[in-house]
């Protein structure tokens, strides 16, 4: 019986979790479930999986849930601290980090100090503060599993010996025979649309995903293809990659998660439904396979499975990322907090479509990078990011 604690457990990755756990009563069990303001659904799955906490980060929320919970042996925790404690209770098994932005770095950072096997689906704990977060696994002998599709595919397709090789920086790719990591995207809904057209591009249409079932934010970033320049600079981190040996490539149906290119030619790819139950089993069960109530693809109803070039001019926001990725030190954290502010800008339509990357680029151009061996620092450059791009927001 594995001990999960589910960081972040009403948002759509940890209603997916909950979804799989439900399915294996004899070998997962809830330990703590954790949500930011929602009390009613954090409530409801608390009456369903009886967790030995409930986590509300904000405290009048946890007092209200105290109060509802009344009666049950579950004991509720408030604010930050309490993510943190429940990520490294020594009764944890794993941890699903689910929590969407810098609001989930702690708590991850947490789990991985524990030595806890991480199962990582806050890329922004990698994209602020890779080198920091890395060594945090290494340090402590974390097991660290990739929850994002793309990277989850990858970490599939490679040797079994990379995680006692990458992991611990003890190899590159190239010495296990590989030369390319490819990346692959949908598109997101405008893939085909002219830029020009989307500066009309309202909140609901841009949350509208062809493929997958995501919360607002992931959404409009993949609508941006953000998503794929956040994801670009944590592959590089989980796969110790070269910028040479990372190719995005845009695959609009979303059956191919990613791929591996190996020196003899070979390419191997992880397929299946666009559904993130697949990766959430696998990082539940490793190493065996478990199931989670996918169904499986019929290859005699797919039709074509197409694939073209990533044209950064059409979506600036990788070659951001790119950059970011490529200046080092706080650069991907000024990026991530920008895009966070410049995300809830658009959602709650203060700021267009086009006014997210434009507002990144700025507060890239503005800030100093510095480098980031430190959380301190870390944090700090992700505080002045905000403060930039809500300025950049006040003064349009």
């Amino acid at each position: 019986m594995r001990n999960v604690s589910v960081i972040g457990s009403t948002g759509t990755i940890g209603v997916n979790t909950l979804d799989v756990i439900s399915r294996h009563p004899e070998q997962l069990k809830v330990f703590a479930l954790t949500a930011n303001s929602q009390v009613e659904k954090l409530y409801q799955q608390c009456l369903e999986f009886k967790p030995s906490y409930a986590v509300m980060r904000d405290e009048s929320a946890a007092q209200d849930l105290r109060e509802r919970l009344s009666g049950y042996d579950i004991e509720v925790l408030a604010g930050a601290q309490g993510l943190d404690d429940v990520a490294s209770a020594n009764e944890v098994d794993a941890v699903m980090c689910a929590i969407v932005g810098a609001a989930g770095l702690s708590s991850t950072l947490a789990a991985a100090r524990a030595g806890k096997d991480v199962l990582l689906a806050n890329k922004e704990a990698l994209v602020m503060s890779g080198d920091i977060f890395m060594q945090t696994v290494r340090d402590n002998q974390a097991t660290l599993i990739p929850i994002d599709s793309e990277h989850n595919a990858i970490y599939q397709c490679l040797p079994e010996t990379h995680s006692s090789c990458l992991v611990k920086a003890q190899c590159g790719l190239s010495d296990l025979g590989i030369e390319k990591v490819l990346l692959t995207g949908s598109g997101g809904p405008f893939r085909e649309q002219p830029r020009a057209g989307l500066v009309e591009i309202t909140p609901a249409q841009a949350i509208a995903h062809p493929n997958w079932t995501m919360g607002p934010k992931i959404s409009v970033d993949s609508a941006t293809m953000m998503n794929k320049g956040l994801e670009y600079i944590e592959a590089r981190w989980l796969f110790s990659a070269s910028a040479e040996q990372l190719e995005i490539v845009v695959h609009p149906e979303s059956i191919i998660h990613s791929m591996v290119q190996y020196s003899d030619g070979s390419v191997l790819a992880q397929l299946g439904q666009p559904d993130m139950r697949t990766p959430i089993a696998y990082g539940l069960g490793y190493p065996e396979r478990i199931d989670a109530g996918v169904k499986p693809l019929d290859f005699t109803q797919l039709t074509s499975l197409t694939f073209e070039a990533a044209n950064p001019k059409r979506f600036p926001a990788i070659a951001l990322a790119q950059d970011a990725m490529a200046s080092g030190g706080t650069a991907p954290a000024i990026l991530n907090a920008a895009n966070e502010v410049a995300v809830d800008a658009f959602l709650a339509e203060q700021i267009g479509f086009l006014a997210i990357t434009d507002l990144i680029d700025s507060v890239l151009q503005q800030q100093v990078v510095t480098p980031a061996d430190d959380l301190e620092v870390v944090l700090a450059a992700d505080q002045e990011a905000r403060r930039l791009a809500k300025a950049w927001i006040r003064e349009q």
